[in-house]
């Protein structure tokens, strides 16, 4: 289905009526009209047909199975026993599914109470009272793992009755097939929806959806619903996932471009993977340049366009938790940083992503969360005027579901990607997939775009900007040791993109990044070890002084430190240990010579016993024979000497001579 406009009709225009309770709901969250994507399913998935949903973020796609899911179980003929589920919900983080839950939980917090029906003479007799059509469902249940531990999940469900469960994979899974094995029943389920279906089926929950799956009856609707789903890939785990037959809903969004020619202008229609209302820019820059570019663009879009919330994306956790640190004297004053990535606790997560949403931003104070991907997918945070990617993602699928932070639900918003050398070709590699991207010049101090006469000119900024971070790492050595983490950690990430061809590691520039992060010293790292340094230089630090700022970890470091460093006596006891040694090896030495020169004398008596039997046999003194010992008359003096050394040796054996007096005789033989 295609759709150019942002609205599909009224929701009284839906083929099946909706109950008026959820109706209302609808209407007081402010959706007045349908989407396309919620005009094009619900339709199909309320008449039981299987639906794989493919839609650009912010285009109401948690609606499209909220809303069938919930006319589903109120339709039933018959209530679900308590330890029975209506519905499943699977998605692939902790923050997605808490928000699915807490819409679901809207609705169900909504609904009208059981009535009494009119008053009969059957009430006035004192017979049971009866009430209306209208059951209770009780609220959904959510299991993740920073919600409660797999038995605490199932207390819930069995003392609620939870008729919609919504929940990461590994936790369904436990939940299902676990503890809850023998105890929950999906004999009567209904519906299972899996959100964001290719980061499901893409990551490593294959086991898990596949246990599960199998575990659940083959009588049930599903629903793939995703932002970035091919054709292959969803249909090629259509069989592995249980569908029959399912209705494909592709929404597009379409914008057009007026084309100026020779015979006039005509219309050409463009598709996009964005939002319509997104403006969607990216800058090239150098490395070194990338954090001072960053902190103008939140200035430009603060005091010329309103903005107060951001998020800006870094390529890693490391990178994030340690920019979370030394960025804030480098932004607006009364900035509000928020930080939150997959190494965070889950309640920390939670409690950060609740005080981002809550936070009251405003131009004078911007709210900005710096994140990873875990914030990139699913999540609905309102009001967030700009993304600023500071690393492009290394899944190129992330890229729009980034962009569509902003822009949803009707809304205009604006997003950036900082691209750094040949880096500018991923623009190409986006548009063929359908994700335009316009070219904005770098800003200068004041603001304005950076004229093409100073394109060249390096920013006498950026050495200040760098500086400014170097100078807060010498502050606190754990700033240092967070800041190489962070490092190595990008360059790793980078070395994986999936668009290897474009992101090399061999094109990087290591000194300007190495001066972005604010490094005292290069790392030890393969990648590093043939690189031109040029233009780098080490802090002038003294490590043995440079200190913690919190005094525990100082006092660790301090103490390892000391534990370390030898003392005099243990310098003594190595200095005597050395000397032995070198001593040792003398004495060998010496005992090798001595050996070497025995073997030489041993050597000259034997040629002087053969020549002495070759003088005694006179035919034998030939030349052939002086030829096979090598040897000629000459050679007499030698033997005169061997034969004094002989007797001189017979002296020492005796005790006539001593063995100083031999070896001072003879010691050049």
């Amino acid at each position: 289905m295609a759709a150019s406009t942002a609205f599909a009709g009224k929701w009284d225009s839906l083929p099946v009526t909706l109950t008026p309770w959820i109706l209302d709901v609808v209407h007081s969250m402010g959706h007045t009209q349908m989407t396309p994507v919620q005009a094009s399913t619900i339709p199909l998935f309320m008449r039981h047909k299987d639906v794989v949903v493919e839609a650009v973020t912010g285009s109401g796609k948690t609606l499209a199975f909220v809303i069938p899911i919930l006319e589903k179980l109120i339709r039933r003929e018959r209530k679900l026993a308590k330890n029975e589920i209506g519905a499943l919900v699977i998605s692939p983080t902790r923050e997605l599914a808490t928000q699915i839950h807490s819409i679901f939980s809207l609705f169900l917090s909504s609904q009208p109470s059981p009535r009494r029906a009119s008053p009969s003479p059957d009430e006035a007799t004192g017979s049971d009272v009866q009430l209306d059509s209208v059951p209770e469902h009780p609220p959904p249940l959510l299991v993740i793992s920073s919600d409660s531990p797999p038995a605490e999940d199932l207390q819930r469900f069995l003392s609620t009755g939870a008729d919609i469960v919504i929940g990461t994979p590994g936790r369904m899974e436990e939940f299902l097939l676990g503890l809850g094995k023998n105890v929950v029943s999906v004999r009567e389920l209904e519906v299972l929806v899996l959100d964001e279906a290719d980061r499901l089926l893409d990551l490593g929950f294959h086991a898990a959806l596949t246990r599960i799956l199998t575990h659940l009856p083959k009588q049930r609707r599903t629903g793939l619903f995703s932002a970035t789903m091919t054709d292959a890939d969803a249909l090629s785990e259509l069989v592995r996932v249980g569908l029959r037959n399912p209705a494909r809903i592709v929404v597009k969004v379409q914008s057009k471009k007026t084309k100026g020619t020779a015979k006039g202008t005509r219309e050409l229609i463009e598709e996009r993977r964005i939002p319509a209302n997104l403006h969607n820019y990216y800058m090239s820059c150098s490395a070194s340049e990338k954090m001072l570019q960053l902190t103008r663009i939140i200035r430009h879009e603060v005091e010329t366009q309103g903005s107060s919330r951001f998020i800006v994306y870094f390529a890693t956790c490391a990178c994030v938790d340690y920019f979370y640190r030394v960025l804030a004297p480098l932004l607006p004053a009364h900035s509000s940083l928020f930080s939150l990535h997959g190494h965070l606790p889950p309640s920390t997560r939670t409690k950060t992503l609740a005080n981002f949403t809550t936070s009251a931003a405003l131009p004078s104070s911007p709210s900005i969360l710096l994140a990873t991907d875990v914030a990139a997918r699913g999540l609905d945070l309102p009001d967030v005027d700009v993304v600023i990617q500071f690393d492009p993602p290394t899944d190129t699928k992330s890229f729009s579901h980034r962009c569509g932070r902003t822009a949803r639900a009707g809304r205009s918003g604006t997003a950036w990607v900082l691209l750094v050398g040949r880096e500018v070709d991923y623009v190409e590699f986006m548009a063929v997939r359908k994700i335009p991207m316009k070219e904005r010049p770098r800003f200068s101090r004041d603001g304005t775009a950076v004229s093409a006469d100073d394109m060249d000119t390096e920013d006498p900024d950026i050495s200040r900007v760098l500086a400014s971070i170097r100078q807060q790492v010498l502050t606190d050595r754990a700033l240092n040791d967070k800041a190489a983490k962070a490092f190595v950690s990008f360059v790793r990430a980078y070395s994986k993109h999936e668009a290897s061809y474009i992101f090399r590691v061999k094109d990087l520039d290591f000194v300007g990044l190495a001066k972005s992060f604010g490094l005292l010293r290069l790392p030890r790292m393969p990648e590093l070890k043939d690189i031109s340094r040029d233009g780098w230089e080490d802090a002038d630090v003294d490590w043995n002084a440079y200190a913690y700022a919190d005094k525990a970890q100082e006092a660790k470091r301090l103490a390892e430190a000391s534990k370390a460093a030898p003392d005099a006596e243990e310098i003594r006891r190595r200095k005597e240990e050395r000397a032995e040694k070198e001593k040792a090896n003398l004495a060998w030495s010496n005992k090798e010579r001595k050996r070497e020169e025995r073997d030489k004398r041993r050597e000259k008596k034997a040629r002087k016993r053969k020549w002495q039997k070759m003088q005694a046999d006179p035919e034998a003194g030939t030349k052939r024979g002086q030829e096979d010992t090598g040897e000629s008359e000459e050679d007499g003096d030698d033997w005169e000497a061997l034969a004094k050394e002989e007797r001189m040796a017979k002296r020492v054996k005796k005790g006539q001579v001593s063995q100083r007096e031999f070896d001072a005789e003879f010691a050049d033989l």
